[in-house]
């Protein structure tokens, strides 16, 4: 269910690097947890965000939710499909479903995320609500 190339937190984002360029999103674990998501703050293009500091807000029927970036850099691409349909990212949170992305400030920031299977037990670990 997670993939294998990317690296995950423990706030529920991944990220995929991609030759100094960090993709990110969020697990479908979040995406189930979330239920109901109706609108993605997105940031914008040229913004600066810094490792584990919000970017961004996404809202379901119930909450409001912080996006936490997994990486420091600038802001090069926004996912303009989920502004106009979030089904993309319940459908395909960890593809089509992408939110940023950012042009890496230090790749060693990578080094210190979760693995799939660390993230797997991660989640696995997470009390179940009643």
């Amino acid at each position: 269910m997670y993939p294998k190339e990317l690296k995950y937190t423990k706030t529920h984002e991944w990220v995929k690097n991609e030759d100094g360029e960090a993709v990110i999103g969020i697990t479908r674990y979040a995406v189930e947890k979330l239920k109901d998501i109706v609108f993605i703050e997105l940031p914008s293009i040229g913004a600066k965000v810094t490792k584990d500091s919000p970017f961004g807000t996404i809202e379901s029927v119930k909450a409001v939710f912080e996006l936490n970036s997994p990486v420091s850099g600038e802001v090069i691409a926004v996912n303009e499909a989920v502004n106009t349909s979030v089904d993309k990212v319940v459908k395909d949170p960890h593809g089509d479903g992408w939110i940023i992305r950012v042009k890496l400030k230090e790749q060693s920031e990578l080094d210190n995320l979760l693995s799939k299977e660390e993230y797997e037990k991660f989640i696995q670990d997470i009390p179940k609500e009643g």
